[in-house]
């Protein structure tokens, strides 16, 4: 048996992928990585999100690839309050928080709210 140690990356279908990524570069301070032919991801640490067009006629690919389906949580040493301002500052609408919530190591302290595609995105830190 073998024990997973960590995420290397998600997708994210998109509606307009330069759209998506200049949200994520502008309001969570994302890299923009330019890969194989001409694909775009976000990183982050030692993470990335790859973006791709919604409903792309590739072979790996979810079943249901529509954009606004995503939902994840992403962890900042950043206090909430501040994230919440910098979102405001940003013109970014706070669905949610600060509020409690479970993380995968413990309770953690979350803000929710939307990308231009309606993805879910909560950024969260440890107490």
């Amino acid at each position: 048996m073998f024990q997973i140690e960590r995420v290397d990356h998600f997708v994210i279908p998109c509606s307009d992928i330069e759209t998506i990524c200049a949200f994520y570069v502008r309001v969570l301070n994302m890299r923009r990585i330019e890969f194989g032919n001409g694909r775009l991801a976000l990183g982050f640490g030692q993470q990335k999100i790859n973006l791709q067009p919604a409903g792309w006629d590739e072979a790996r690919r979810a079943v249901n690839h529509i954009q606004g389906t995503a939902d994840f949580c992403l962890i900042t040493q950043t206090p909430v309050a501040d994230v919440m301002a910098h979102l405001k500052a940003c013109g970014v609408e706070i669905e949610e928080g600060p509020t409690t919530r479970s993380g995968a190591i413990g309770p953690i302290n979350s803000v929710y709210f939307r990308d231009p595609d309606g993805n879910l995105v909560e950024v969260s830190n440890y107490n």
